[in-house]
């Protein structure tokens, strides 16, 4: 099996600190392909005769079959925990939920545990844990001969320390015994260059006043980012320039697909019938409620189908490589939902030109701060467990570089046109509305290519 340099480098050291420790984490930027070095990291264990079995755990279902299969080609073994396999795959709710799972065979043999995307087990003690945190305390953490913790992402929005991890005082920042961040990745041709780009207007009225940006209205007045999304002539604007995106990048990759994070699921079906309608778009839509939902990802993944629509399935661990735009129209508006859902964009795939990738969004305050933090791994406000206020930052100059650190290329286009709306469909868990905003200036978009000199 060939290694990816960073694959073999951090396979090379995990196997090497398991002499020494019992515990490694890894940290490598989503698509950058960490199911193949845990995999190595596991067959390099079993070869050694260090290890009877092998047991993972994912966060879904779609990470879970990923998993199996590569962990499956990679023993050559069986991955599906009966008898003759290497071991077996389970997800962090089964572990949480099953009442009829039996660790006790931890104590008897040499088990290397690999969790995968371990921020999703919160708590550093069991009585403070959340559910998948107080299993992997209580039954896996102390009777495990190795445990391998791998993160795309490594902090929890709640800033609750991740269990079975370390951290470094004074500021309570995670340790990684390896770190493969995303601008390694682009540099080794791993990843895609990210470009986001965030839609805001000039002269934005709100009832009787005027600002200059959708960040000042947001935080001057009574508008809320969710009836921005619910406004039908604001979505259809987004939607234009991410259909036209996809365009551009279907000349060179035929197969290029974009991705749609919805806020509910009434947006979503709402976004589904306008792409097929009126923008002659082929697309599926995958939610909670909607029959066979890993069947639809799995068979979007190999289809020449235009756009995936979909609420919050789709946006952490699901492999799809020819995804290449996002529309990002959540109401989640945190750095580690952010950085998963950009992550869906970004996997490259081989002998096809396809090294961009774009999340088009609105310029909220929120996701403006996470464009600007993008080039950081870590970033330096998320930190253990200190929730702060901190005052609202004035709003930057819109000219190129203004507070940006100046690895970033950013650019502001304005696009000329007006954007007239009001609230008549709002968020279906919000009341209604009577607010009256309009968009009369013109458009502009800041785009920040991060990592692009």
């Amino acid at each position: 099996m060939q290694l990816r340099h960073w694959q073999e480098s951090c396979a090379t050291l995990a196997v090497k600190k398991f002499k020494l420790q019992k515990h490694f984490m890894a940290l490598a930027t989503p698509g950058a392909g960490k199911t193949v070095m845990a995999a190595a990291v596991a067959k390099r264990l079993f070869d050694a005769n260090k290890i009877d079995y092998v047991v993972c755990f994912a966060p879904s279902v779609a990470v879970l079959n990923s998993m199996r299969t590569t962990f499956s080609s990679v023993l050559a073994k069986p991955m599906h925990g009966q008898l003759g396999a290497a071991g077996g795959v389970y997800t962090y709710q089964y572990l949480a939920s099953s009442k009829k799972a039996d660790w006790s065979f931890l104590k008897t043999s040499r088990v290397l545990v690999i969790f995968d995307e371990i921020h999703h087990c919160g708590g550093d003690e069991p009585e403070l844990a959340n559910a998948w945190g107080r299993e992997v305390l209580r039954n896996l953490g102390s009777h495990a001969k190795y445990i391998l913790s791998m993160t795309g992402t490594p902090w929890r929005s709640d800033l609750a320390p991740i269990t079975l991890a370390s951290y470094i005082d004074p500021d309570k920042t995670i340790h990684c015994d390896y770190v493969y961040g995303i601008a390694d990745a682009i540099n080794d041709g791993v990843c895609r260059l990210p470009e986001v780009v965030l839609i805001d207007n000039d002269k934005l009225q709100v009832n009787e006043e005027t600002y200059g940006s959708l960040k000042s209205a947001i935080e001057h007045s009574e508008l809320r980012y969710s009836e921005l999304l619910a406004d039908s002539q604001a979505l259809r604007y987004l939607l234009t320039k991410a259909v036209q995106q996809l365009s551009i990048a279907r000349q060179e990759q035929a197969n290029a697909a974009g991705l749609v994070v919805a806020s509910s699921v009434r947006e979503a079906r709402r976004i589904k019938h306008i792409l097929h309608s009126e923008f002659n778009q082929t697309a599926v839509m995958v939610t909670y409620r909607e029959p066979s939902p890993q069947a639809v990802i799995e068979n979007f993944r190999t289809s020449d189908t235009q756009w995936i629509v979909s609420v919050s399935m789709v946006s952490e661990g699901t492999d799809i490589p020819r995804l290449r735009v996002c529309a990002h129209l959540s109401l989640v508006r945190t750095e580690l939902f952010f950085r998963q859902v950009l992550g869906r964009v970004l996997r490259l795939m081989p002998r096809v030109a396809n090294n961009k990738a774009w999340l088009i969004s609105f310029a909220e305050k929120s996701l403006l701060e996470f464009a600007q933090r993008l080039q950081q791994d870590i970033p330096e406000k998320i930190i253990r467990f200190e929730k702060e206020d901190s005052p609202a930052s004035p709003e930057p100059p819109l000219s190129i570089g203004t507070g940006i650190n100046s690895s970033q290329n950013t650019k502001f286009q304005a696009l000329g046109e007006s954007w007239n709306c009001y609230t008549s469909e709002p968020e279906e868990s919000l009341a209604n509305s009577a607010l009256l905003f309009s968009l009369k200036g013109s458009y502009r978009q800041q785009v920040f290519s991060i990592f692009q000199k």
